[in-house]
């Protein structure tokens, strides 16, 4: 049996999938008594990386770059999609992915060292593609911060996407970024239930926070934008149009959406949530999430992995698309942003850009 622990997502910790040695514990009766406190210690750790730049080549994302300060997430999102990245070190992608968190510490000096590579190519980067940039830890660590000041020296374009309200810390560089047209940040905002967030991701910042922050950084000329991410069917489905309102209202300037996904190890723990949390619901949603997938749990495939298809997918496109036009969103917007201030660390000076060697 799963209990549920207060500021977790997971309920549990399914062996990563490249284990070859798997611990059960089982319940034989001794200590019953006793209370044992099952809430596990967060350790954070730092993680060498020889590179920092990671590359994709997905024709669903708007972005061929990324950089991922940190592995796992604090949040605790129990749908997170990156859930299964934590099998690559052989931890769990369930309790270990929110308590066994890695940073890295040398990412500055190695973006640098990326940027002034003869061979490197400017292109935007995104912050936040796998792990939250700002996520309660970045506010000690500040690795998304130094990554953000070696970009703005080299007038680099960035794209952040984040569920922290920590983003307006850094509105000095967000705002110097954004008076070049070098910037947008999104906001991901799933729900404006405080009751519902609290469970489905515990240590994201409030709905309230993130619409706080994202006036903040409009009031600044930081172009901010709303993910309404993931879509749930039964349980979030209804709040599309007020996440989009509540944006709007906060300064919001584009906006996007994506259905529930549910890859590999996270579509058993999302179960296991649901049968804790919604015990009367899970089979409907699960009935509705597989009636997107082509009866599957999941679909991974490129193309309509994000958006999903089926009669529910189809008609979430209508609202949204509807719903868009209503408040003023542009339809189908997609921010370019500039690539032709980038200048490469090291060769801001005037005799070292011959790039004689």
């Amino acid at each position: 049996m799963t209990v549920s622990i207060k500021g977790r997502g997971a309920l549990s910790q399914p062996p990563g999938r490249f284990d070859k040695l798997t611990k059960t514990l089982e319940q034989d009766g001794w200590y019953e008594d006793e209370q044992v406190d099952r809430r596990p210690e967060t350790v954070v750790l730092p993680e060498p990386a020889r590179s920092i730049i990671s590359r994709n080549q997905s024709p669903d994302v708007s972005f061929g770059q990324s950089i991922n300060p940190y592995r796992g997430c604090l949040h605790g999102c129990v749908y997170c999609f990156a859930r299964p990245s934590h099998a690559y070190v052989g931890l769990s992608p369930g309790l270990d992915f929110e308590t066994r968190l890695f940073y890295k510490q040398d990412a500055a000096q190695l973006l640098e060292k990326e940027l002034a590579a003869h061979s490197y190519k400017c292109a935007t980067i995104m912050l936040g593609a796998n792990t939250d940039p700002y996520q309660p830890i970045e506010k000690t660590h500040k690795i998304t911060r130094s990554i953000l000041e070696v970009l703005l020296r080299c007038k680099h374009p960035v794209a952040v996407t984040t569920k922290g309200a920590l983003v307006a810390r850094d509105v000095d560089l967000l705002a110097a970024l954004a008076k070049d047209g070098l910037v947008h940040v999104n906001f991901s905002i799933p729900t404006l239930n405080s009751e519902l967030k609290r469970i489905l991701e515990p240590r994201a910042a409030s709905a309230a926070a993130k619409l706080k922050a994202m006036r903040v950084l409009a009031d600044a000329g930081v172009p901010v934008g709303v993910l309404v991410a993931p879509i749930i069917p039964v349980l979030t489905e209804h709040e599309v149009e007020a996440v989009l309102e509540a944006a709007r209202e906060s300064g919001a300037s584009f906006a996007g959406y994506t259905m529930l996904r549910l890859p590999w190890e996270v579509k058993d723990l999302f179960r296991e949530w649901l049968a804790e949390h919604f015990p009367e619901r899970a089979a409907h949603v699960m009935s509705q999430v597989r009636g997107m997938r082509g009866e599957r749990d999941n679909d991974p495939d490129f193309g309509t992995r994000m958006k999903a298809t089926g009669p529910v997918a189809q008609l979430m496109r209508q609202r949204f698309r509807l719903a868009c036009r209503r408040l003023g969103f542009p339809e189908g917007h997609s921010r370019q942003l500039p690539t032709n201030l980038f200048r490469p660390p090291g060769r801001n000076h005037p005799q070292m850009s011959l790039d004689l060697l």
